[in-house]
Protein backbone atom coordinates (compact mmCIF):
# COMPACT_ATOMS: atom_id res chain seq x y z
CA UNK A 1 0.00 0.00 0.00
CA UNK A 2 3.03 2.26 0.04
CA UNK A 3 3.47 4.55 -2.99
CA UNK A 4 5.25 1.86 -4.99
CA UNK A 5 3.76 3.20 -8.21
CA UNK A 6 5.19 6.63 -7.54
CA UNK A 7 6.92 6.71 -10.92
CA UNK A 8 3.65 6.29 -12.82
CA UNK A 9 2.61 9.35 -14.80
CA UNK A 10 -0.10 11.31 -13.02
CA UNK A 11 -2.76 12.51 -15.45
CA UNK A 12 -6.32 13.56 -14.68
CA UNK A 13 -8.03 11.03 -16.96
CA UNK A 14 -6.55 8.05 -15.10
CA UNK A 15 -5.95 9.43 -11.63
CA UNK A 16 -9.33 10.50 -10.26
CA UNK A 17 -11.26 7.20 -10.18
CA UNK A 18 -8.17 5.09 -9.52
CA UNK A 19 -6.94 7.24 -6.65
CA UNK A 20 -10.33 7.35 -4.97
CA UNK A 21 -10.76 3.59 -5.24
CA UNK A 22 -7.29 3.10 -3.77
CA UNK A 23 -7.49 5.59 -0.90
CA UNK A 24 -10.92 4.73 0.51
CA UNK A 25 -10.17 1.07 1.35
CA UNK A 26 -6.87 2.05 3.01
CA UNK A 27 -8.65 4.55 5.26
CA UNK A 28 -11.57 2.26 6.12
CA UNK A 29 -9.22 -0.65 6.86
CA UNK A 30 -7.37 1.68 9.24
CA UNK A 31 -10.61 2.52 11.00
CA UNK A 32 -11.48 -1.17 11.28
CA UNK A 33 -8.07 -1.92 12.77
CA UNK A 34 -8.60 0.88 15.29
CA UNK A 35 -11.91 -0.62 16.39
CA UNK A 36 -10.49 -4.13 16.68
CA UNK A 37 -7.49 -2.96 18.71
CA UNK A 38 -9.30 -0.64 21.08
CA UNK A 39 -12.89 -1.89 21.08
CA UNK A 40 -12.51 -3.81 24.35
CA UNK A 41 -10.98 -1.10 26.49
CA UNK A 42 -12.51 0.60 29.49
CA UNK A 43 -12.60 0.51 33.29
CA UNK A 44 -8.96 1.58 33.58
CA UNK A 45 -7.68 -0.82 30.94
CA UNK A 46 -5.51 0.77 28.25
CA UNK A 47 -4.68 -1.07 25.02
CA UNK A 48 -1.77 -0.03 22.86
CA UNK A 49 -0.14 -0.64 19.54
CA UNK A 50 2.58 -3.28 19.74
CA UNK A 51 5.41 -1.96 17.58
CA UNK A 52 6.74 1.08 15.74
CA UNK A 53 5.80 -0.71 12.52
CA UNK A 54 2.16 -0.69 13.60
CA UNK A 55 2.42 3.00 14.45
CA UNK A 56 3.90 3.73 11.03
CA UNK A 57 1.16 1.74 9.36
CA UNK A 58 -1.51 3.55 11.37
CA UNK A 59 -0.21 7.02 10.52
CA UNK A 60 -0.04 6.02 6.85
CA UNK A 61 -3.61 4.69 6.80
CA UNK A 62 -5.03 7.69 8.64
CA UNK A 63 -3.07 10.53 7.03
CA UNK A 64 -0.13 9.42 4.89
CA UNK A 65 -2.42 7.98 2.24
CA UNK A 66 -4.38 11.26 2.33
CA UNK A 67 -1.17 13.12 1.46
CA UNK A 68 -0.75 10.68 -1.41
CA UNK A 69 -4.35 11.22 -2.55
CA UNK A 70 -4.07 15.03 -2.31
CA UNK A 71 -0.82 15.01 -4.27
CA UNK A 72 -2.13 12.89 -7.10
CA UNK A 73 -5.34 14.90 -7.45
CA UNK A 74 -3.62 18.28 -7.33
CA UNK A 75 -0.93 17.13 -9.71
CA UNK A 76 -3.42 15.79 -12.22
CA UNK A 77 -5.79 18.77 -12.13
CA UNK A 78 -3.65 21.78 -11.23
CA UNK A 79 -0.02 21.40 -12.21
CA UNK A 80 0.35 18.32 -14.40
CA UNK A 81 3.21 19.81 -16.40
CA UNK A 82 5.26 21.08 -13.47
CA UNK A 83 8.83 19.86 -13.62
CA UNK A 84 9.01 18.09 -10.30
CA UNK A 85 9.33 14.28 -10.12
CA UNK A 86 6.17 12.41 -9.16
CA UNK A 87 8.17 10.13 -6.85
CA UNK A 88 9.52 13.11 -4.92
CA UNK A 89 6.09 14.69 -4.48
CA UNK A 90 4.42 11.44 -3.45
CA UNK A 91 7.15 10.47 -1.01
CA UNK A 92 7.18 13.86 0.68
CA UNK A 93 3.37 14.04 0.62
CA UNK A 94 3.06 10.72 2.44
CA UNK A 95 5.61 11.70 5.09
CA UNK A 96 3.97 15.11 5.51
CA UNK A 97 0.61 13.47 6.18
CA UNK A 98 2.14 11.00 8.61
CA UNK A 99 3.83 13.87 10.42
CA UNK A 100 0.60 15.77 10.94
CA UNK A 101 -1.03 12.64 12.36
CA UNK A 102 1.92 11.93 14.63
CA UNK A 103 1.61 15.46 16.02
CA UNK A 104 -2.05 14.71 16.79
CA UNK A 105 -1.08 11.47 18.55
CA UNK A 106 1.55 13.18 20.69
CA UNK A 107 -0.75 16.09 21.56
CA UNK A 108 -3.83 13.97 22.31
CA UNK A 109 -2.03 11.33 24.37
CA UNK A 110 -3.70 12.13 27.75
CA UNK A 111 -7.18 12.19 26.23
CA UNK A 112 -6.60 8.95 24.31
CA UNK A 113 -5.22 7.21 27.41
CA UNK A 114 -8.39 7.98 29.35
CA UNK A 115 -10.39 6.49 26.50
CA UNK A 116 -8.34 3.31 26.72
CA UNK A 117 -6.17 4.03 23.67
CA UNK A 118 -2.40 4.26 23.57
CA UNK A 119 -0.71 4.83 20.23
CA UNK A 120 2.77 4.72 21.80
CA UNK A 121 3.94 1.17 21.02
CA UNK A 122 4.09 -1.36 23.85
CA UNK A 123 7.56 -2.55 22.82
CA UNK A 124 8.98 0.96 23.15
CA UNK A 125 7.31 1.51 26.53
CA UNK A 126 8.52 -1.86 27.86
CA UNK A 127 12.08 -0.85 27.04
CA UNK A 128 11.74 1.87 29.70
CA UNK A 129 9.92 -0.34 32.18
CA UNK A 130 6.62 1.39 31.43
CA UNK A 131 3.16 0.12 30.55
CA UNK A 132 0.28 1.95 28.84
CA UNK A 133 -1.47 2.22 32.20
CA UNK A 134 1.57 3.81 33.84
CA UNK A 135 1.20 6.76 31.47
CA UNK A 136 -1.96 7.70 33.35
CA UNK A 137 0.31 8.92 36.17
CA UNK A 138 1.99 12.30 35.46
CA UNK A 139 4.93 11.23 37.62
CA UNK A 140 5.91 8.78 34.86
CA UNK A 141 6.86 11.69 32.59
CA UNK A 142 10.47 11.75 33.77
CA UNK A 143 10.95 8.16 32.63
CA UNK A 144 8.80 8.59 29.53
CA UNK A 145 10.44 11.84 28.35
CA UNK A 146 13.32 10.32 26.29
CA UNK A 147 10.91 8.15 24.33
CA UNK A 148 8.40 10.96 23.91
CA UNK A 149 11.15 13.26 22.66
CA UNK A 150 12.17 10.63 20.12
CA UNK A 151 8.68 10.67 18.63
CA UNK A 152 8.72 14.48 18.66
CA UNK A 153 11.93 14.39 16.62
CA UNK A 154 10.34 11.93 14.23
CA UNK A 155 7.31 14.18 13.78
CA UNK A 156 9.61 17.17 13.29
CA UNK A 157 11.48 15.29 10.55
CA UNK A 158 8.21 14.50 8.80
CA UNK A 159 7.16 18.15 8.97
CA UNK A 160 10.52 19.15 7.48
CA UNK A 161 9.57 16.92 4.56
CA UNK A 162 6.32 18.86 4.47
CA UNK A 163 8.29 22.05 4.01
CA UNK A 164 10.27 20.48 1.16
CA UNK A 165 6.95 19.38 -0.34
CA UNK A 166 5.53 22.90 -0.25
CA UNK A 167 8.73 24.43 -1.59
CA UNK A 168 8.61 22.11 -4.59
CA UNK A 169 5.10 23.18 -5.61
CA UNK A 170 4.75 25.73 -8.43
CA UNK A 171 4.72 29.33 -7.16
CA UNK A 172 1.54 29.90 -9.13
CA UNK A 173 -0.35 27.43 -6.89
CA UNK A 174 -0.82 29.88 -4.03
CA UNK A 175 -3.95 28.27 -2.57
CA UNK A 176 -2.43 24.79 -2.58
CA UNK A 177 0.77 26.07 -0.98
CA UNK A 178 -1.22 27.95 1.67
CA UNK A 179 -3.40 24.90 2.39
CA UNK A 180 -0.24 22.91 3.12
CA UNK A 181 1.81 25.57 4.89
CA UNK A 182 -0.70 26.52 7.58
CA UNK A 183 -1.20 23.02 9.07
CA UNK A 184 2.55 22.44 8.90
CA UNK A 185 3.26 25.61 10.90
CA UNK A 186 0.56 24.74 13.42
CA UNK A 187 2.24 21.34 13.77
CA UNK A 188 5.64 22.96 14.30
CA UNK A 189 4.24 25.28 16.98
CA UNK A 190 2.48 22.35 18.68
CA UNK A 191 5.72 20.35 18.83
CA UNK A 192 7.50 23.33 20.35
CA UNK A 193 4.96 23.36 23.19
CA UNK A 194 5.07 19.59 23.64
CA UNK A 195 8.85 19.69 24.16
CA UNK A 196 8.42 21.60 27.41
CA UNK A 197 5.12 20.17 28.67
CA UNK A 198 4.28 17.24 30.91
CA UNK A 199 1.87 15.71 28.44
CA UNK A 200 0.85 13.05 30.98
CA UNK A 201 -0.73 15.74 33.16
CA UNK A 202 -4.32 15.69 31.94
CA UNK A 203 -4.96 19.17 33.34
CA UNK A 204 -2.29 20.68 31.08
CA UNK A 205 -3.73 20.76 27.57
CA UNK A 206 -1.41 21.77 24.74
CA UNK A 207 -3.10 23.84 22.08
CA UNK A 208 -2.17 26.60 19.66
CA UNK A 209 -4.43 29.55 20.47
CA UNK A 210 -6.71 31.28 17.99
CA UNK A 211 -4.64 34.49 18.00
CA UNK A 212 -1.57 32.39 17.27
CA UNK A 213 -3.38 30.61 14.43
CA UNK A 214 -4.25 34.01 12.94
CA UNK A 215 -0.58 34.97 13.16
CA UNK A 216 0.38 31.72 11.45
CA UNK A 217 -2.11 32.42 8.65
CA UNK A 218 -0.25 35.67 7.97
CA UNK A 219 3.12 33.89 8.12
CA UNK A 220 1.83 31.17 5.78
CA UNK A 221 0.87 33.79 3.23
CA UNK A 222 4.21 35.50 3.69
CA UNK A 223 6.00 32.20 3.20
CA UNK A 224 4.19 31.59 -0.07
CA UNK A 225 4.79 35.10 -1.40
CA UNK A 226 8.04 36.21 0.25
CA UNK A 227 9.87 33.22 1.81
CA UNK A 228 12.90 35.23 2.96
CA UNK A 229 10.70 37.70 4.82
CA UNK A 230 8.76 34.85 6.42
CA UNK A 231 11.96 33.29 7.75
CA UNK A 232 12.84 36.56 9.46
CA UNK A 233 9.47 36.55 11.22
CA UNK A 234 9.20 32.81 11.92
CA UNK A 235 12.40 30.79 11.81
CA UNK A 236 10.77 27.56 10.66
CA UNK A 237 8.44 29.08 8.08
Amino acid sequence: MRPAAASAKLTADVVEPAVTLTAVPVITEGQELDLSRFGDTGAGRVASLDTDEQLDDYTYRVAGCVGEFWTKMCRAHLFRKAKVPDAFLLGKGVRFGKGLQLVNILRDLPKDLRQGRCYIPLASLAGLGLSPESLLDPVSMETFRPLYDRYIRQADSYLADGRAYVDSLPRSQLRVRMACTLPRLIGVETLARLRTSNILDNSCRVKVSRPEVRRLIFISLLHCLRPKHAKAVHGDS
